[in-house]
């Protein structure tokens, strides 16, 4: 007889999707997962937008906080930290730190390299072609790369070295780097940080739930994701014109 878990997910498989799977996984904390998928439009049902107004992803519903719900990829890695006491520094300095840096991933580094993705990998492959804008925000994701190899520059992680909620934010974005056609060369510091994150088995196994996307960081069968990817999102594009 199965019995319902305190955490029940809400996610699909994109780079807001992962992190809280980052962090369940990693604190080893078992949870019931709900698969949204997009090309259904699930996460614009009335009964979904119960939960989350905005109508994206990721949510979660704690049912032993009397079925609290988080909804905002940040938020629920903050929550989920607090929770449970993990990947969040004890000292109230690195705590805001980490507060930081977690709000300059959703701050900076989804959006601009959010629409260096959609403007490529969606909007082209549907016929709309916007150079300036993709020149905009592939050169802005570039300098966040920047800025984030300064910080990493001496340290493991972004935080007190140790891996916080800050890495897991920001992790899923950066890497892939690849599908924003974004260069990380010449920045040794954030490519070693890759690397370290790379090796957390926990963290790779995340980017496999609900199901793996590959072509996000460059590997399987990139064409084949891609033409799925766009065509997951052509009623958005068309929208638009």
């Amino acid at each position: 007889m199965s019995t319902a878990k305190d955490i029940h997910l809400y996610t699909a498989s994109t780079m807001n999707g992962w992190k809280p799977v980052i962090f369940l996984e990693e604190a080893g904390v078992e949870y019931d997962l709900t698969y949204i998928d997009f090309s259904k439009k699930e996460q614009k049902a009335p009964e979904y937008v119960k939960l989350n107004p905005n109508g994206r992803i990721p949510t979660i519903v704690d049912r032993s906080n009397d079925d609290f719900v988080v909804f905002e990829s940040g938020a629920i890695l903050w929550y989920l930290a607090e929770k449970y006491g993990k990947f969040l520094p004890e000292d109230a300095n690195e705590r805001s730190q980490t507060l930081q840096w977690l709000m300059f991933q959703m701050g900076g580094v989804g959006p601009m390299m959010g629409q260096a993705m959609y403007f490529q990998r969606i909007a082209a492959k549907q016929g709309e072609e916007h150079p300036f804008a993709i020149k905009r925000y592939v050169d802005e994701s570039r300098r966040l790369m920047e800025v984030l190899n300064s910080r990493l520059q001496g340290r493991d992680y972004l935080v007190s070295d140790q891996y916080t909620i800050a890495d897991m934010a920001t992790y899923p974005w950066a890497r892939a780097y690849y599908w924003a056609n974004v260069s990380v060369d010449g920045l040794p510091h954030l490519q070693a940080w890759f690397d370290r994150i790379d090796g957390r088995e926990a963290t790779q196994r995340a980017l496999e739930i609900p199901k793996p996307f590959w072509a996000f960081f460059g590997k399987g069968d990139v064409a084949a994701q891609e033409r799925e990817n766009a065509e997951r999102f052509k009623s958005d594009v068309s929208k638009s014109k």
